[in-house]
Formats: structure tokens, C-alpha cells, sequence
């Protein structure tokens, strides 16, 4: 169980290799250039224009153009990178998904939801040929990826979505940010006991927590928090992805429902932004890289009115490791 609001998987990852260039290249690389002619206007980290011609012919392969080089952290296989992207068809203008375009419910003031994502993983905001492109890339970057569906997306492309295997497709994408952390971090140092009335926490390195209910105790009525490990890194702020080992229980009968531990280890979200739960927005933001944090989140701030989670009239206990961010 996820305990995002949304979970973003594919149904199934797109394996097909992907054609990429260098990070200073810009063009196709390998000849068959696109004739498309799309031009984009605006620069690195405003609302991209895209525009293509009524007889555009998009290339067979996939093509990748750096618009903008960066100089910040590269962005490797298995890194976490935060991404702001644009997407539509070129026939036709048929928005594809993006950043830009401010979120229903979205709190006013609030930093834009962006793509808190690993490399390698699927994701079912762009696809994973698109996806991969960011390999190599670094922060601060501007590119462009084009081509077919049928290059960029293969088999997978859904035939009820309206495309056809030749329209040609292009997204443009902003890479805010990447960190390569290691999958197994934790939070390192000397525990704190529990406050009265918080779970009390058994952290086995490498496995999920253990966390014992208080006997006879009621469920709190709002948000409570702990730092149970100090840690000395950046501050987390609303609008960075959140780089956490996590494990999370039920108050009511203290069975886990879900941890990094059981997967593939630390995983990112963007946190301040309406992302995940409410009680992680609220106690999550200002903490510090390597702050060990026990979040108990009351079904208000959890998964209310959401009875498909399993969990909507329940009481939450998280133990968060925040071993990066970016």
C-alpha cells in the first residue's frame, strides 16, 4: 500500500532500449534527423511554448535536443531527479500531461506539483523511453524529446488514447534537480525514547521498524510528531522531493500496511505540494536530511474519504528516515 494520494505506476514498464546523446549534443545523432521543426520559446524553468508546423514529419527514432546545457548534478541510472515537463502530440496539439498547469485543489501559495522521480523505474506520467532521456543529463537542463509513438512508446501505446503509431510526439523537459542516494540509507545516531503517548519505535537497520502501540491509549485527535534522530543536512522544503526510508502502521491494531524496506528501499515524493498525505506535508516539511521523524496522522490528515485506500477511518503511525532530497 502506497500512501501517496495517487499512486503513479505503469501498468507495465516500457523495456525497449532507448536512443540517447550526449549531454552536449543537440539534434538526433544518428542522421535521421526530425524534420518537425518544432520551435520552443522560454527558458529553463518557465512554461514552455511549443510550436509545430501543420506538416510537420516527426523522425522514426527517438530524438533528444539539449536547449539549455545545466551544470548541476548529473542525472544517473538509479538517481532521484525532480522534473518539470510539457508533452503534446504534434498533429493536433493534444496535451500529453505536464507540470505546468496548476492542480486541481491545489493550496493557494503553495509550491507547483513537479515530478519527484528514480531513473529506471516506471512512471506513468511520461513514458520510459522519455523518461530515460534525462539519463546523463544535468541539473539545470532544458531538452526536447521527439519522435513516432511507435518510437517513443512502442507496443505500449494504448489505442484508445487517440494516437496513432506515425503522429509524431514531443515533450520538453526542465530537469530541477538530481541526487543519487543509496538505496539502503538510513538515519544514523542514538535514538530518543518516546514522548507520552507516542508509539515506541524498534529500528532494526535494513528492515522494516517495529512500533508498538501504547496499551490503553486513545488514538490523538490531531497531528503528532517526533524527532527521534537529529540530523545535520538541508532543511526540507515544500516543493522538494523528499528522499525517505519509511515504515507505516495501523494505531488502531498496530499491523504494518506498508514500507520502503519491503520494496526497493528509499523511494521519493514531493512533499509540501498536496502529494502525499496531509500529515506528511504538515510534519515533514522543515525537517532535516537525516532527521529520523515518528508522524502520528489522524484520519483527517491520512486517507478520509478515500474508502478504495483500506485505510480511510484509521490512525497512522510513520517512522520516516529523510536520508536526501532534491
Amino acid at each position: 500500500m502506497n500512501h501517496t494520494k495517487n499512486a503513479r505506476r505503469l501498468a507495465a514498464a516500457l523495456a525497449v532500449p532507448v536512443l540517447l546523446l550526449t549531454a552536449a549534443a543537440c539534434g538526433s545523432g544518428d542522421g535521421k534527423s526530425s524534420d518537425a521543426k518544432v520551435t520552443v520559446k522560454g527558458k529553463f524553468g518557465e512554461k514552455p511554448e511549443i510550436s509545430v508546423p501543420k506538416d510537420a514529419k516527426p523522425a522514426d527514432k527517438l530524438v533528444v535536443k539539449t536547449l539549455t546545457q545545466g551544470s548541476g548534478d548529473k542525472a544517473e541510472k538509479g538517481s532521484f531527479v525532480r522534473l518539470d515537463f510539457a508533452g503534446q502530440t504534434m498533429k493536433d496539439n493534444k496535451p500529453l500531461g505536464g507540470t505546468w498547469t496548476p492542480q486541481e485543489g491545489a493550496t493557494p501559495g503553495a509550491p507547483r506539483r513537479q515530478l519527484v522521480q528514480q531513473l529506471g523505474q516506471p512512471s506513468q506520467e511520461m513514458p520510459a523511453k522519455v523518461l530515460d532521456a534525462v539519463i546523463g543529463q544535468k541539473a539545470g537542463s532544458r531538452i526536447e524529446v521527439e519522435g513516432t509513438a511507435k518510437a517513443l512508446i512502442g507496443d505500449q501505446l494504448n489505442p484508445q488514447a487517440g494516437v496513432k503509431p506515425e503522429d509524431g510526439l514531443v515533450w520538453v523537459i526542465d530537469v530541477v534537480g538530481a541526487q543519487k542516494v543509496d538505496a539502503k540509507s538510513e538515519a544514523k545516531g542514538e535514538q530518543a525514547k518516546p514522548e507520552e503517548g507516542m508509539p515506541e519505535v524498534k529500528y532494526v537497520s535494513q528492515k522494516a521498524a517495529e512500533i508498538t502501540i501504547p496499551k490503553d491509549t486513545k488514538a490523538p485527535a490531531d497531528l503528532k510528531e517526533q524527532v527521534l534522530i537529529k540530523g545535520t543536512g538541508p532543511e526540507i522544503k515544500a516543493g522538494d522531493g523528499l528522499i525517505a526510508q519509511y515504515t507505516g502502521v495501523k494505531w488502531e491494531d498496530g499491523k504494518k500496511f506498508d514500507s520502503s524496506w519491503d520494496h526497493a528501499g528509499a523511494t521519493a515524493f514531493q512533499i509540501g505540494t498536496g502529494s502525499v498525505v496531509q500529515g506528511w506535508d504538515k510534519g515533514l516539511v522543515g525537517k532535516h536530511v537525516g532527521d529520523r521523524v515518528e508522524l502520528v496522522i489522524p484520519p483527517k490528515l491520512g486517507y478520509e474519504g478515500q474508502a478504495q485506500s483500506g485505510l480511510d477511518k484509521n490512525t497512522l503511525v510513520f517512522v520516516v528516515d529523510i536520508v536526501g532530497k532534491v
